[in-house]
């Protein structure tokens, strides 16, 4: 772990160049977005990895991994796990065991010339979504078998597949996208969930019926003796 914790988010700095901003200016959206790169304006000062967005990173199971290629590609890369398995190892930091793919070694690849990543994180259920900016740092399993250990080890579970190394990302810069054209899903957990709630509730609203019922049984036969 770093152990770094950067004052200001580099979000803007890193995707906003000049061509963005000019689009920024015609539509009328850079008073946003660009204009948080002009002199004298204050950089936004906050923790990367916020209570929010490290909690958004750690209730995820999947998120997806942009990298470069050295001839300047990018290459995008799908990362999945049990819930937890990307961990806020600090501040700025995040982790995640490297799992045994198809060999293809793109990602590693590309880490070796350049350490820029960025990670896209979505929460179908609740139509939301994080990008972050970061820099990487790949760590193979006999360099750091402990670090590899921690994080295939999820509360008490532990993560079976095979994982090569571990990988470290220092994030630079982070933004919350809209909602728009996110479409919700849910997965069997979610759905699970959702169906408890729903049992529970009509539970509750059942056991309140029977106890008005019995109410208003006891009502009418107070007022039949008194009718006596």
């Amino acid at each position: 772990m770093s152990g770094y914790v950067r004052a200001a988010n580099r979000y803007p700095e890193i995707a906003f160049g000049p061509a963005a901003m000019e689009h920024q200016r015609r539509t009328g959206s850079y008073v946003d977005y660009g204009a948080q790169l002009e002199p004298g304006r204050i950089a936004e000062r906050d923790i990367p990895l916020d209570t929010r967005r490290a909690g958004f990173v750690r209730a995820a199971d999947s998120f997806f991994l942009a990298t470069a290629t050295p001839g300047g590609w990018p290459y995008i890369q799908h990362r999945g796990g049990p819930k937890g398995f990307a961990q806020v190892l600090d501040s700025s930091t995040i982790g995640f065991a490297d799992l045994t793919g198809n060999q293809q070694y793109v990602t590693v690849g590309n880490l070796a010339d350049n350490p820029r990543v960025a990670l896209f994180f979505v929460d179908y259920p609740l139509r939301q979504r994080l990008k972050l900016f970061g820099l990487a740092r790949v760590v193979e399993r006999d360099e750091d078998p402990d670090l590899l250990r921690r994080l295939l080890t999820i509360g008490s579970s532990t993560i079976r597949s095979r994982a090569e190394r571990s990988i470290l990302v220092t994030v630079e810069g982070y933004d919350w996208n809209c909602s728009r054209h996110i479409h919700p899903r849910y997965d069997k957990q979610r759905l699970d969930e959702a169906v408890a709630l729903e049992r529970a509730a009509a539970a509750e609203q059942a056991a309140e019926i029977e106890r008005l019922r019995a109410e208003n049984a006891a009502l009418r036969a107070e007022l039949d003796r008194r009718a006596e």
